[in-house]
């Protein structure tokens, strides 16, 4: 399925194809039980978290203050 096969879609502003794209997800929340995880995304998960230092991770101000820092 392509946005091609909907040109109506397709002509939309932005804001409009955002707020459609947030309806699309609402109307599939609460199916995730019918979508498995593939073991491998799991275990690539797992060996990421295990990488992961502790208190390493910025907060979204500290995100914040280093991205404005930059500009």
């Amino acid at each position: 399925m392509a946005l091609n096969n909907f040109p109506d879609l397709a002509k939309l502003p932005t804001s409009e194809k955002v707020l459609l794209l947030e309806q699309l997800w609402d109307s599939i929340r609460g199916d995730e039980e019918k979508f498995s995880v593939p073991d491998s995304h799991k275990k690539e998960l797992d060996k990421r978290m295990e990488k992961l230092v502790p208190n390493s991770l910025l907060s979204f101000n500290e995100l914040r203050n280093r991205v404005e820092k930059r500009k």
